[in-house]
């Protein structure tokens, strides 16, 4: 008998009020899958597809929102018949949870021993003494250095990774039976996702827990899976193991699937005829910024002497590890923060250096040939604004004429390949990938010259990327937009830039053209980084 099995499984959400009525959203339709002790099983799909909402809604951490049917069996027991205080005492003891952004899952203001603490504590595990030798253990287990430093920590001291293993640690805190990871490593570079899918591999082993995996990143999946489902407009379309899927798949979404995910080879970077030459858009040089380290009073230096170009209709990826200052890259060029010294001229126009972190006074002329992608177009987008109505903000703040600005957006539409039905919509009534098009059709409706995307892919599964890039590509090509792409996507730098800048914890590790980068690094930071990236073994089609 399985584990955790899940049989025709369907979820209904409701949402609305009395006021603007009440909508039913049949969510998931046929939802079956099993998985056995000590075993993993992947669930792959589009942004959309039913992944996370099936598996919410088989624990009952969807709420009184949804309307759960089917069959959910975990051991002997039935899921969805048990009381509240029954489905209490199995959820956190005997499956664990780790989800896709520890950042808004984990208490700003509770320190990390505090938190870990509070699952060993509902479940009354031993006395306060015991429950901290615990905590310890475990900030230990997962690779956590100085764990007695790291108990009085809070989340906001520690990296996306470290908080990323803080999330692991409540999870395993009990030894539960069964893992549900939903997309734990998506936000992070490379070589931090390498390290976190080693260290749930090794849990695994160490203590024989299932896992159930989901994720959209076909080469994640290929590391850590024993079984695979793949997930379609909330239902399983084909399920089998690992190698069958990879290499003789038999419906036709899967192979689609595992074709949009080449975008991800590095193993034969493009080769990008670079623009002509001419003069740089953007000029940096001697690119330096530090951040007040109010424990220590000192200052930190995130970026000392950075040099580098963007011409136009270029595109010029930024590559490194979290904490390697790519980012900070990204807003100095963008005109949101100061640079502490360097010369950073974009069409010509220098930018004013200063230390501190407040916005630089820029030219509205120089703002408008700039704009900014963030990584997350539904926390950068206005949820009570309408698509449209973000659209049109940039052009009041410009003070462009207002006969002018319906006609403006809707260009800006037509170039992201954004349906112009979506401007009336907000951006929760949107998908992911339509929330991306908005953020770019957002950027674009200034008609800018570089636009700076701060890992605007990362968050997208491999269909939506794979359509974004082309829609990047056609902005190159047609308008000459020029990028600075800013990423920890390997894969997707190697499609897509036609330079690549590597930034390592000691400043620019290596530079030059993608295919001469990716094709024979020189240094052992890129090469480790190169090595880090996961590859599924995918048949050619």
């Amino acid at each position: 008998m399985a584990l955790f099995e899940v049989n025709e499984l369907a979820v209904t959400l409701h949402s609305g009020s009395r006021v603007s009525g009440w909508r039913a959203v049949q969510a998931v339709t046929s939802f079956s899958f099993s998985v056995e002790d000590g075993q993993t099983l992947a669930i792959v799909g589009e942004s959309g597809s039913g992944k996370s909402v099936s598996l919410l809604a088989a624990t009952r951490l969807l709420g009184n929102t949804a309307e759960v049917t089917g069959s959910v069996r975990f051991r002997d027991h039935d899921l969805l018949a048990l009381r509240p205080r029954e489905l209490r005492r199995i959820l956190g003891r005997d499956i664990g949870f780790v989800f896709q952004d520890p950042q808004s899952n984990l208490h700003p203001f509770k320190t990390i021993g505090a938190q870990i603490d509070e699952v060993l504590r509902v479940h009354r595990y031993g006395s306060r003494k015991a429950r901290r030798n615990r905590v310890i253990q475990l900030l230990d287990e997962v690779g956590i250095a100085d764990p007695e430093h790291a108990y009085r920590s809070y989340p906001a001291e520690f990296s996306g990774g470290m908080r990323q293993r803080v999330m692991i640690a409540i999870a395993i805190a009990l030894n539960p039976a069964l893992i549900v990871a939903d997309e734990p490593t998506t936000a992070l570079d490379v070589s931090v996702q390498a390290g976190i899918l080693r260290l749930l591999k090794r849990l695994q082993r160490e203590h024989g827990t299932a896992i159930v995996f989901v994720s959209h990143d076909l080469g994640v999946v290929h590391e850590i899976a024993d079984t695979v489902a793949v997930v379609r407009n909330g239902k399983v379309v084909e399920a089998g193991p690992r190698d069958r899927i990879y290499t003789s798949p038999e419906q036709q979404y899967t192979r689609e699937l595992l074709a949009a995910s080449r975008l991800h080879d590095i193993a034969a970077p493009a080769v990008l005829t670079p623009p002509e030459d001419t003069e740089p858009l953007l000029r940096v040089a001697g690119l330096r910024k530090t951040y007040r380290d109010r424990k220590r009073r000192t200052r930190r230096t995130v970026i000392d002497s950075l040099d580098f170009t963007v011409h136009p209709g270029e595109v010029v990826g930024l590559v490194g590890e979290s904490g390697s200052g790519k980012s900070t890259v990204g807003r100095i060029v963008a005109g949101l923060q100061h640079a502490d010294s360097g010369d950073i001229r974009l069409a010509g126009t220098p930018y004013p250096t200063a230390i501190d972190d407040g916005v630089p006074t820029l030219p509205a002329a120089t703002r408008r040939l700039v704009q900014l992608v963030f990584q997350d177009p539904y926390s950068s987008l206005n949820p009570r604004r309408t698509v449209g109505q973000s659209m049109a903000e940039p052009l009041r703040a410009q003070r462009i004429d207002r006969a002018l600005i319906g006609q403006k957006v809707h260009e800006a539409t037509d170039a992201a390949r954004l349906p112009v039905a979506l401007l009336d919509r907000h951006p929760a009534e949107l998908s992911g990938g339509q929330r991306q098009r908005a953020a770019i059709a957002r950027a674009l409706v200034l008609s800018p010259q570089l636009i700076v995307a701060d890992e605007a892919l990362s968050s997208l599964d491999v269909t939506t990327q794979a359509e974004i890039v082309t829609l990047i590509q056609t902005l190159v090509a047609e308008r000459r937009t020029a990028f600075l792409f800013i990423t920890h996507d390997l894969g997707v730098v190697s499609t897509l830039a036609h330079r690549v800048i590597v930034l390592g914890p000691n400043g620019v590790e290596e530079s030059g053209t993608t295919a001469e980068v990716f094709g024979a690094p020189q240094s052992a930071y890129t090469r480790s980084l190169l090595d880090a990236v996961p590859r599924a073994q995918v048949r050619a089609s």
